[in-house]
C-alpha cells in the first residue's frame, strides 16, 4: 500500500459543485498534513454498468478466463488496483433522489468483488482492503445526513466496511460550504486531516 489518496468524484456538475470543492481541499490538507499523493478519478467521465460478460468472467476462475473475459474485467482490475494501492479513500458523494449517483453506485459494483476486494468465510463475508482511512464527503441538498431519510451515508459506510475498511469519517459538506469563509472552511479540514 502507498501512500496516496484515492480521490473519487462523482457529481455530474463540473463546476460549482459543493463536494468536488470540498472533498478537494480537504485532500489538499491530507497531502499537506500526511505527505500523501493524490490519484484523481472522476466518475462523470464515465463509467460502465456490469453486463452479463462482466459477471460470467467475475464468477469464472482467473485462470480459466479467456482473452476476452480478462478484457471485460481489465477496467475492474484497474479500478481496484487504485483502491488496493491507495492509503486513503476520499469519496466526494451528492445525494441524487435520496440515494448515490448512478456513477458511483457503478464503481461500487466494479470494485466489490469477491476474492479480490472481498471473500466469503464461515463467519459471513470479510472485507480485504484493510489498514485503509476513508472520508465520506456528502451533500445532502434537502436531506439532513443523519436522519431518517438519509440513506447515503449509512449505505456508503456499509459499502466501506464489506471491503474491510473500517476507519470512515463523514463530512457534510453544505455545512462546510455555508461556513462563514474559506479560513473556517480550511480550518476544519485541517483538523479532520490531523486527525486521520
Amino acid at each position: 500500500m502507498n501512500n496516496t489518496i484515492l480521490h473519487i468524484n462523482s457529481s455530474g456538475r463540473l463546476s460549482g459543485s459543493v463536494t468536488r470543492d470540498i472533498s478537494t481541499q480537504l485532500v489538499t490538507q491530507l497531502q499537506q498534513q500526511q505527505g500523501t499523493t493524490p490519484v484523481q478519478r472522476d466518475l462523470a467521465e464515465g463509467i460502465p454498468f456490469i453486463d452479463e460478460n462482466w459477471i460470467t468472467a467475475n464468477f469464472t476462475d482467473p485462470e480459466q478466463r479467456t482473452e476476452a473475459q480478462q478484457t471485460a474485467l481489465g477496467f475492474s482490475d484497474e479500478l481496484i488496483a487504485e483502491l488496493q494501492q491507495a492509503s486513503h479513500v476520499v469519496i466526494a458523494a451528492p445525494i441524487y433522489n435520496f440515494s448515490v449517483p448512478a456513477v458511483l453506485k457503478a464503481w461500487i459494483d466494479q470494485v466489490a468483488r469477491a476474492r479480490v476486494t472481498f471473500r466469503y468465510t464461515e463467519n459471513g463475508p470479510e472485507g480485504l482492503l484493510k489498514g485503509k482511512k476513508a472520508y465520506l464527503v456528502i451533500a445532502s441538498g434537502g436531506v439532513p445526513l443523519g436522519s431518517d431519510v438519509d440513506f447515503v451515508s449509512p449505505y456508503l459506510r456499509q459499502v466501506m466496511s464489506f471491503l474491510g475498511i473500517d476507519d470512515v469519517t463523514v463530512i457534510n459538506a453544505n455545512e462546510l460550504g455555508q461556513a462563514a469563509n474559506e479560513a473556517e472552511v480550511v480550518e476544519k479540514l485541517s483538523a479532520i486531516a490531523e486527525n486521520s
